[in-house]
């Protein structure tokens, strides 16, 4: 043990107890602990969901896409929906394979957690051989997996974990400024509007002003002077 030297005199002390410690942990603030998503959550009894429908010409029944989320850090700030399971069902059973195969792989990259939303590319880049069809609207697939990743798509968007396709508000502002512009450039001047000449003048055909009008008993034009009558 160290010395110390003690040149003044006591006047006061204090024991230190065990209980200090605790007490001072007491007194501490809690602090809210963060759940992220990971493969350690237990599925709850209840998830909230969304079921789309996928029509293709490609095949005479329908595909029904449910995909179920679960809610994180509920009822705090850090709450955060996050993408838990996705089932597919279709009357069509030659998909039957890879529909059982596609989801379990895609429910088991939900699980995982972290950044799920390189599913979208990946799965809108396949394409078929047979080749694609067209979405009512004039919009193509290249094939039924890539409108699943567009259905995946759509729904991240809606829980809020990607962005929604559009403008920032600088692009937004030059868009309508070229668009004022252009609509400027090409819109026709009306020969009759905001005219100073008094209203019935028929058009001249001299300086195609709406200018023409009885004057003397005889059209003229009040722009240019052109008359009927010489």
């Amino acid at each position: 043990m160290s010395s110390m030297k003690i040149d003044r005199r006591i006047v006061k002390y204090r024991v230190h107890k065990p209980t200090d410690k605790t007490e001072s942990k007491a007194d501490a603030k809690p602090v809210a602990k963060v759940i992220r998503m990971t493969e350690e959550i237990q599925r709850p009894e209840m998830l909230i969901g969304s079921t789309y429908k996928i029509k293709t010409p490609v095949s005479d029944h329908a595909m029904y896409v449910t995909i179920n989320d679960i809610v994180l850090n509920e009822g705090t700030e850090h709450e955060q929906r996050r993408p838990f399971e996705i089932f597919i069902n279709s009357k069509n059973l030659d998909h039957f394979q890879w529909i059982v195969a596609l989801t379990r792989i895609i429910s088991a990259v939900f699980r995982k957690g972290g950044d799920v939303t390189f599913l979208v590319e990946e799965l809108k880049a396949v394409f078929d051989p047979r080749g694609g069809y067209w979405q009512p609207g004039g919009k193509f697939m290249p094939s039924i997996i890539a409108e699943l990743g567009h259905v995946i798509e759509k729904h991240l968007q809606f829980i809020g974990l990607l962005r929604p396709p559009g403008l920032d508000e600088h692009q937004k502002k030059l868009v309508e400024e070229k668009r004022a512009e252009f609509e400027a450039r090409q819109k026709q001047q009306d020969a009759f509007s905001k005219s100073h000449f008094p209203e019935g003048a028929q058009l001249c055909a001299k300086c195609s002003t709406a200018a023409v009008v009885m004057m003397d008993g005889c059209m003229t034009c009040l722009n240019c002077g052109d008359s009927k009558c010489g």
